[in-house]
C-alpha cells in the first residue's frame, strides 16, 4: 500500500512540475500575457500616432495653409517682401545663445 501512495505522490508531483514549469505552463502563460500587453501598449500608441498623420494628411489636402505652416515650420521658407529677423537672447555668462564653444 505505501508504494502506490508513493507511486501516486511522485506522480502527482511530476504533473504539478509540468503544470507549473513545462512546455506551455504557468511560466509561458504568464509571459505570453506580458508579451500581449507590450503589443496592446503598443498598438495603442502608433493608432494615434495614425490618427495624428491622417489628420495631417487631410489638413494637407484641404488647402495651401498646412503647407505653407510646414514649409515655414520645417525648412523655413518666407514669402516675397517678408523680412526672417532672429533674435538671440544672451546666456547668463554674457555669450551670445550659441551652442558653439571657442
Amino acid at each position: 500500500m505505501k508504494a502506490v501512495v508513493a507511486v501516486l505522490v511522485i506522480l502527482l508531483l511530476a504533473l504539478q512540475y509540468q503544470y507549473w514549469f513545462g512546455h506551455g505552463g504557468q511560466v509561458d502563460l504568464n509571459r505570453l500575457r506580458d508579451q500581449i500587453s507590450a503589443q496592446h501598449a503598443e498598438i495603442e500608441a502608433l493608432k494615434a500616432r495614425n490618427g495624428t498623420l491622417a489628420a495631417e494628411v487631410a489638413d494637407l489636402k484641404q488647402g495651401m495653409e498646412a503647407v505653407e505652416e510646414l514649409a515655414r515650420s520645417e525648412i523655413g521658407m518666407i514669402r516675397d517682401g517678408e523680412v526672417f529677423l532672429q533674435i538671440e537672447r544672451a546666456d547668463t555668462d554674457g555669450n551670445a545663445g550659441t551652442d558653439v564653444q571657442p
